[in-house]
C-alpha cells in the first residue's frame, strides 16, 4: 500500500488548522524550518503565510518565496508524493486567484485547482454558522437559514468583495474572465456520493474545479477520490477552507479533550485577551465577554492613531498601565480596537493603517505581565500576528480545538518571556455569542 501524501498547507491567517491536531505550525518558511515540518511525523502542517493581511503584490512576492524554499526542502528530504493547500477564509475573502496561480507557477504543473470553501463547525454549524456548499452554490448558515454568501457582509469586505454565491461566476469574477463560468468543473453532492474517481481522473492541465459539501462525511469521502487519483499520479492544488484538511489528514480524535484544557493554564492564573477582530460576530462575542466575571475590558482607540499619528508611544503606555493594573487585581485584561468602522480613501491606506494598528497591539503582547496564565488571541490576522511577531514563535505544536473551530497551541518551554503559555487562536467569524465567553471560562475554571 503506498504511504499518503504529506500535506503542506500555505495557511493565508493561522486559524486553518481549527480542524486539525497534533501538528506544526510553522511561523517561518527558511529552508531549515520546512524541513522540520516534512519530517515530522504528523501527516500534515502548517506555513504560516499570513497573506490575507497583504496587499496583492506582498502577497504574491511571500507565496513565491514559500514555494521557492519548499522546492528546496522537498529536494533535500527526497519527497515526491505531497499534496498543496491554500488554505483560506471560508466566506470566501483573500488572494484567489493569485496565490494559486504562485503556487502553479512555481510547483506545477497541476492536473487541477479545487475550491471546496465548505467548513463545518461541528454539529452545531448545520443550524449556526456553518459553509455549505450545495449545487456549487456557496451558503452561510444564519439563524439556521442558508444564505447566499454575496447577500452577507462577507461578500461587502473592502478589499475582498466580490458578487457571486455561484462558485463558477465567483471565479469568472475573480479571474477577471480568465477562466468562463462554463469551463470550470462541477462536482456536486450526486457526483461525490456516487464516485468521483473517474471524473478525477479525467482533469488534466490546471483545470478549475468546485467542490460541493454540506457534510463532514462528503468531504470525507471527496478525500479519498483525491488520494486515490493522486497514488495513480494526478496532482492536485487545493484552495479551500479547514474541512478538507480534516479530511485528507484522516487524524485519529485528539488526545486533550476541549474541556481538560484548563490543565494547562500556568499556576491557575488569570490570563489576557487580545482582539482585533472588526466583523460583526466578533463584537458581539466581545460584548458576552465583558460581561463575565474577572474581565477587565481596555480599549485601544485606533481614531487616535489617524488623529495623533505621533502618539502611539503615549497610547501604548497608558494602555499597559491598565493591563498590569487589571493583572494584579487577579483580573483578565480584554484588550480591544474601537468597533467604529473608520473609512479611508483606498485599499492600501486600509491595509497600511491596519499594520500600524497590528504593531500597536503587538507591542501590547510584549508588554503583557510575564506569568499571565493563558492567553486567547481573537481574530485570523491578529493571531498571526501575535504568534510570529509578539510571541516571536519560529513554530509551535497544535494542541487541539478549545472549542470547534478554535485551537489551542503552547510555547516552547524555552520561551524567554512566555513558557509554556497555552494560547487560544479565535477566528474572528467562528461561534455563536458565547463562544469566546465559553472559551474563557473554560481556561478559567481552576483560576482560584
Amino acid at each position: 500500500m503506498s504511504k499518503k501524501p504529506k500535506i503542506i498547507v500555505l495557511d493565508d491567517d493561522p486559524t486553518g488548522s481549527q480542524t486539525v491536531h497534533s501538528c506544526l505550525l510553522l511561523m517561518r518558511w527558511d529552508v531549515e524550518t520546512l524541513r522540520t515540518g516534512l519530517q515530522d511525523d504528523s501527516p500534515i502542517f502548517f506555513v504560516l503565510t499570513n497573506t490575507r493581511s497583504l496587499p496583492p503584490e506582498s502577497a504574491a512576492s511571500v507565496t513565491k518565496e514559500v514555494c521557492h524554499n519548499l522546492k528546496l526542502a522537498l529536494k533535500a528530504e527526497e519527497i515526491n508524493d505531497f499534496l498543496i493547500v491554500s488554505r483560506s477564509d471560508s466566506t470566501l475573502r483573500g488572494h484567489y486567484p493569485i496565490e494559486t496561480d504562485v503556487i502553479a507557477a512555481e510547483l506545477g504543473p497541476f492536473d487541477a485547482h479545487f475550491l471546496v470553501p465548505a467548513f463545518f463547525v461541528g454539529e452545531a454549524s448545520r443550524r449556526e454558522g456553518g459553509r455549505i456548499t450545495r449545487d456549487s452554490i456557496h451558503y452561510l448558515i444564519i439563524d439556521g437559514v442558508p444564505t447566499p454568501v454575496h447577500e452577507t457582509e462577507f461578500a461587502r469586505d473592502s478589499v475582498f468583495g466580490y458578487h457571486y454565491s455561484y462558485l463558477p461566476k465567483y471565479v469568472e469574477e475573480k479571474t477577471q474572465g480568465r477562466i468562463k463560468a462554463d469551463a470550470v468543473e462541477r462536482f456536486l453532492l450526486s457526483d461525490i456520493r456516487a464516485g468521483s474517481l473517474e471524473k478525477l481522473m479525467n482533469l488534466r492541465d490546471n483545470q478549475c474545479a468546485v467542490v460541493d459539501g454540506e457534510t463532514q462525511a462528503d468531504l470525507n469521502r471527496f478525500a479519498l477520490y483525491v488520494l486515490s487519483a493522486a497514488s495513480q499520479g494526478k496532482r492536485f492544488l487545493f484552495r479551500s477552507a479547514a474541512s478538507i484538511l480534516t479530511a485528507l489528514a484522516a487524524l485519529p480524535t485528539q488526545a486533550i479533550a476541549p474541556e481538560n484544557m484548563a490543565s494547562y493554564v500556568r499556576s491557575g492564573k488569570p490570563g489576557a485577551v487580545i482582539v482585533g477582530s472588526h466583523v460583526k460576530k466578533t463584537t458581539q462575542q466581545l460584548e458576552k465577554l465583558l460581561q463575565a466575571d474577572g474581565t477587565a475590558g481596555i480599549e485601544v482607540n485606533v481614531q487616535r492613531l489617524l488623529d495623533e499619528p505621533n502618539q502611539s508611544a503615549t497610547l501604548l503606555r497608558e494602555i499597559l498601565e491598565s493591563t498590569q493594573a487589571a493583572h494584579n487585581a487577579g483580573k483578565t485584561p480584554v484588550v480591544y480596537t474601537s468597533r467604529q468602522e473608520l473609512s479611508f480613501k483606498d485599499v492600501k491606506t486600509r491595509l497600511d493603517f491596519g499594520e500600524k494598528v497590528s504593531g500597536l497591539l503587538m507591542d501590547i503582547v510584549r508588554g503583557l505581565p510575564s506569568d499571565i496564565g493563558f492567553l486567547i488571541s481573537k481574530g485570523g490576522i491578529t493571531s498571526n500576528d501575535v504568534l510570529s511577531n509578539g510571541l516571536a514563535l519560529t513554530k509551535a505544536r497544535l494542541l487541539g480545538q478549545i472549542l470547534a473551530g478554535c485551537s489551542m497551541v503552547i510555547t516552547a518551554n524555552d520561551h524567554p518571556q512566555f513558557p509554556n503559555l497555552p494560547v487560544v487562536l479565535f477566528p474572528g467569524n467562528v461561534g455563536d455569542a458565547d463562544a469566546l465567553a465559553t472559551v474563557y471560562r473554560t481556561l478559567t475554571k481552576n483560576t482560584g
